[in-house]
């Protein structure tokens, strides 16, 4: 799809014409009761599933004969005549950790509540399999039903949570006046939303984004910050920190002893990264192609200049590492390679299976979004951040609903998640682009990504990477990473870690760090992980060894940061990294 396309998807709205669309309206009204098309997926599926009446029917006696066994058992609990080896007839999953207080499992009326929340829930996702949806509708209809469950948890209401009934009687109510307190503060402040974190305390270049450097240059879009060295001598060749573009750099370098950036110089690489203007409305028209040119590409060429090195070595996170990868397959294709070695940490190349995400990614969404983004030009931060809250909700969500509202806690004061509550916006244009070019169609992995005329193959890209993903990511799944090892053509390494997909970066050197190495790139990522060895380290030691043996010679020290061209121009973490959207700097 060519640009002019797309930037007219973004601008088709009803003020190219003096009277309002009705349809376009009504869209609009859909768009912000149900943005996400959960409701309007459930519908479809309830009407499909009426179609089958075999399948409803076969839900229902399986329902029906789940309901009598739960019955009989909360009323042996009542008559206190069961057996506690007996397990319960519904098993919540092994990893759900809503269930913990002895009241559900001992109390007659707790135990009979979540004995019928799970029945139900079962039901339901038997009466979705019979509406027998295709796959994106099945994955779409699945995961509204489960967040719509979650959602209802008895264990998000005061009165049906047995722990939170126990501290307000304990507190003699306090608990429930703090955590209604709580509650409207989140109504007034985060739009309804629990908070997640206590990000008062925390501030980049005050306590995170600590490492020692200066910003050597700035436009419209980025900073390039380089950082001082920390060893004697350090390798000739450079590297360049590529963050995503929807988030601020420093979960590269949250925290003294925990930066990845700061680990870097610390074994002698002269480092530069990355950090994104955070968009506003002038920006709308920004297209994936100006990041392209203007991010990843016009930072290589500085480094290129400050360093007089030909190559560059590229860190890159996320979606940052999507971008560099169309760059290094751009530069493959036109003859002009910066790029000498890439790392890929927790990046899909390859959208064919984005895992949970991709309900949050079919067309009737995505056009949504575009009718939404249309109006102010970006979509905001907190809606991308909610969004991949949602995949993960009774952690990211409802579990604050808990511990803040009904239990009265403040939230943490935690450095990971006050970085998490620094989003960026995303112009309108790009991210339009980047969603339908990447998870619509899968441009890059079907050799149909085009840039100035040019097609870009993933196989041509023949420069060495490393390839880094966590087995917890539900952001990009670890199985779903571990494609961009087979998609590009170089001599890769793919290495799987511990965590999920933020935690698996900052995963500095402990004794609970630990990870797992296959010298074979296997067709498949399950026949990888058979032939896998665990290591009870971090794979920043690992990652440390590999990009040292492709990093050159040791150098002397630069004697400055910076060039004549590109002087220094003040102390790292710079201002993007702190501007908000509609504040202006001069470049």
């Amino acid at each position: 799809m060519s640009d002019d396309v797309e930037a007219g998807s973004i601008g088709a709205t009803a003020g190219e014409s003096d009277v309002l669309d009705p349809n376009w309206v009504g869209d609009q009204i859909l768009d912000s009761l149900d943005p996400v098309y959960f409701a309007r997926t459930l519908v479809n599926a309830g009407m499909k599933a009426a179609s089958n009446p075999v399948g409803v029917s076969t839900a229902l006696l399986k329902a029906a004969a789940g309901a009598m066994k739960v019955g009989a058992a909360t009323m042996a609990k009542a008559a206190k005549t069961a057996d506690p080896d007996v397990p319960a007839p519904i098993q919540p999953q092994p990893k759900d950790h809503r269930w913990t207080s002895e009241a559900w499992h001992n109390s007659p009326y707790f135990f009979g509540l979540q004995q019928t929340y799970l029945l139900t829930r079962n039901l339901a996702d038997d009466l979705i399999d019979a509406a027998n949806l295709d796959e994106a509708e099945l994955r779409k209809a699945k995961f509204a039903a489960s967040f719509a469950f979650d959602a209802l948890a008895p264990t998000n209401m005061l009165l049906t949570n047995p722990d939170a009934l126990a501290k307000a009687a304990a507190t003699g109510g306090a608990s429930v006046v703090k955590g209604a307190a709580n509650m409207l503060h989140d109504l007034r402040h985060n739009d309804g939303w629990p908070s997640k974190v206590d990000d008062s305390g925390f501030e980049p270049g005050l306590n995170m984004a600590l490492t020692p450097g200066k910003v050597v240059y700035r436009s419209d879009l980025i900073e390039l910050m380089q950082y001082e060295p920390q060893t004697e001598r350090v390798y000739e060749t450079p590297m360049l920190f590529c963050p995503p573009w929807i988030n601020k750099y420093y979960i590269m370098d949250l925290a003294p002893q925990k930066s990845l950036i700061e680990w870097a110089v610390q074994q002698g690489h002269t480092c530069f990264t990355i950090s994104y203007r955070n968009p506003d409305e002038s920006m709308r028209d920004t297209s994936f192609e100006d990041y392209l040119r203007q991010g990843p590409l016009d930072a290589l060429r500085v480094v290129q200049e400050i360093t007089g090195q030909e190559k560059v070595n590229t860190v890159n996170v996320c979606l940052g590492g999507t971008l560099t990868a169309i760059a290094m397959a751009y530069g493959a294709a036109t003859g002009k390679q910066p790029v000498g070695t890439a790392t890929f940490l927790n990046t899909l190349t390859d959208f064919s299976d984005p895992g949970v995400l991709g309900a949050f990614t079919d067309e009737p969404t995505v056009v949504g979004l575009e009718r939404k983004m249309a109006d102010q030009g970006y979509l905001e931060a907190s809606e991308m951040a909610r969004t991949f809250d949602a995949i993960r909700a009774n952690d990211l969500i409802f579990q604050y609903v808990v511990n803040n509202w009904l239990l009265g806690e403040d939230p943490p004061a935690f450095d990971l998640l006050a970085w998490n509550n620094d989003s960026t916006r995303m112009p309108a244009h790009m991210h339009s682009s980047y969603l339908r070019r990447c998870y619509l169609e899968n441009q890059f992995a079907n050799d149909a990504f085009e840039v100035d005329g040019a097609i870009l193959r993933p196989a041509d890209v023949k420069q060495d990477s490393y390839v880094l993903s966590a087995i917890d990511d539900h952001i990009v799944p670890w199985t779903a990473a571990y494609r961009t090892a087979t998609l590009l053509g170089g001599h890769n390494r793919f290495v799987l870690s511990t965590s999920g997909h933020i935690a698996g970066i900052v995963n500095p050197p402990s004794p609970k760090a630990r990870h797992w190495t296959n010298d074979q790139i296997a067709e498949t990522p399950e026949q990888w992980l058979e032939g896998a060895q665990q290591h009870q380290q971090t794979w920043w030691e690992d990652w440390a060894q590999w990009i040292g043996e492709r990093a050159g010679k040791k150098v002397k020290v630069p004697k400055r940061l910076g060039s004549e061209t590109y002087t220094p121009m003040e102390d790292a973490p710079g201002l993007y990294v702190n501007m908000r959207p509609g504040d202006t700097v001069s470049a």
